[in-house]
């Protein structure tokens, strides 16, 4: 969308990574206000056919690098956690991430759990070179532009290492 803005945050350890996403959306609000423009987060302020405003959340775990296929390992069985938890993730993902999730423009259904590699359709994505070395870092795609992201990692963390 026109005027729309991309930017990335961390790599950060834990809440950190919430500390300087908040920072970073109250500086973006601040030099926005000196030159008379407005920031919104809302994850599709206009209608249309485009894939609207996440805030692709990249995340690991000790686990996720462990060599020799543990971290795959790792990585797979926190993929099926996370399918179980979809539905219950999406309602602290945002709001108006309906609008967002269609399964078009790059994004996966908001009904529906997916992962793959290299895939910018799926709910998560991992990373080639994450898939090539069977260890590294995923992509969670999921969440809206105006998400809260202590709630999302708590969310993530919640689910992976605490959920059986």
């Amino acid at each position: 969308m026109a005027g729309q803005w991309e930017y990335q945050v961390g790599p950060v350890v834990g809440i950190d990574a919430g500390d300087q996403l908040w920072m970073s959306r109250f500086l973006m609000h601040r030099v926005a206000e000196s030159f008379g423009v407005e920031v919104n987060f809302d994850p599709k302020p206009m209608k249309g056919d485009w894939n609207g405003a996440g805030c692709h959340t990249n995340f690991c775990i000790k686990d996720f690098h462990e060599e020799g296929g543990k971290g795959w390992d790792a990585i797979i069985k926190a993929m099926g956690k996370l399918e179980k938890k979809h539905m219950e993730h999406i309602r602290v993902y945002g709001e108006g991430n309906e609008r967002r999730l269609t399964g078009r423009n790059e994004t996966a259904p908001i009904d529906k759990f997916s992962y793959g590699v290299a895939n910018r359709g799926a709910s998560i994505r991992i990373p080639r070179p994450t898939a090539d070395k069977k260890r590294g870092y995923v992509e969670d795609r999921r969440p809206a532009s105006n998400m809260d992201p202590y709630v999302v990692s708590a969310k993530l963390m919640q689910t992976i290492l605490l959920d059986h």
